[in-house]
């Protein structure tokens, strides 16, 4: 099943890959409850919901999806985690050379059609959308165990992971975690239509431009390991958003005007700077004279 976010906060679910049938009514106090909390509520107790989805799907016909503003399916996740330098892309790469590491991105999560904001700063030299797959959690919680972890996922998002290059800084905040940076969308497919999402393939366009196209067979920690290691440091919530890492292969730069494009949502790009158009290949090429190091 498909679920998304559209118009005036209304819950959706996806018919035959183009209608739109809205499930709203059945969730009580909607309004009320607010944006976040409705989904939130939606993937904790999606056990009870599924049935009167799919009576609806049955039913209505919707209407098409041309004609709706799609929203970021998850609109501000308890937490949106990205995983740092996850993917075996060069010979050099191996599990075991690549510790799981995570940082976080803006929480405000940027939909379709919305617009990613790169303000002028003068140390970036390239600012690359990463397109990754991400995971969004249901009920889990501490300590969950590897044997355990694909039950706790509730389903499977496109993600772009937008990275400025060239600061030097002790965090990721500049350079990975500025609002709008995490743009994802259009919906929710939920695990039970993903047979094996370590095999899935990862595409995106820039500015119509092909750039990143691989298989997510290349993951160094699949994603049990993943959910086992973060749960033993922190509480997983049902809502969560965990973006897997990238196969860097295929970045390049975005600048005002472009277009962002990953599965079927598209994203625009606004700069209020100069371009920048640095050939940047994280791990392989050499950031240009004066820049920072920049591993991911």
């Amino acid at each position: 099943m498909k679920i998304l976010r559209f118009n005036d906060d209304r819950i959706g679910v996806l018919k035959d890959g183009s209608n739109v049938v809205d499930v709203s009514g059945i969730i009580q106090y909607r309004v009320e409850k607010g944006p976040q909390r409705v989904m939130e509520e939606v993937i904790a107790n999606f056990d009870d919901y599924r049935k009167e989805f799919e009576r609806l799907l049955r039913e209505g016909s919707g209407f098409p999806l041309s004609v709706v503003k799609l929203l970021a399916p998850i609109p501000r996740p308890g937490k949106c985690l990205a995983a740092f330098v996850n993917y075996l892309d060069s010979p050099e790469r191996t599990p075991d050379t690549l510790p799981i590491e995570f940082f976080y991105k803006a929480p405000e999560l940027l939909g379709p059609e919305g617009a990613v904001e790169l303000p002028d700063l003068p140390a970036v030299v390239v600012t690359q959308p990463e397109a990754e797959l991400a995971f969004v959690m249901g009920p889990c919680g501490k300590n969950v165990a590897e044997s355990d972890a694909m039950d706790a996922v509730f389903g499977y998002v496109p993600f772009f992971d937008v990275s400025s290059r060239g600061m030097v800084r002790r965090t990721q905040f500049l350079p990975k975690g500025q609002g709008t940076h995490s743009p994802c969308g259009p919906w929710i497919t939920t695990a039970d239509e993903v047979p094996d999402p370590h095999n899935l393939t990862v595409r995106s366009w820039v500015g119509g431009e092909a750039r990143q196209d691989y298989s997510t067979r290349h993951m160094a920690h699949k994603i049990p390991e993943l959910v086992a290691w973060l749960s033993r440091f922190i509480q997983l919530q049902p809502g969560d958003v965990i973006a897997t890492g990238t196969y860097h292969v295929g970045l390049g730069p975005m600048n005002n005007g472009d277009t962002l494009e990953i599965g079927k949502a598209r994203f625009s790009v606004s700069s209020s700077g100069p371009r920048k158009d640095a050939e940047w290949l994280p791990g392989k090429s050499q950031p240009p004279a004066g820049a920072g190091v920049s591993r991911v």
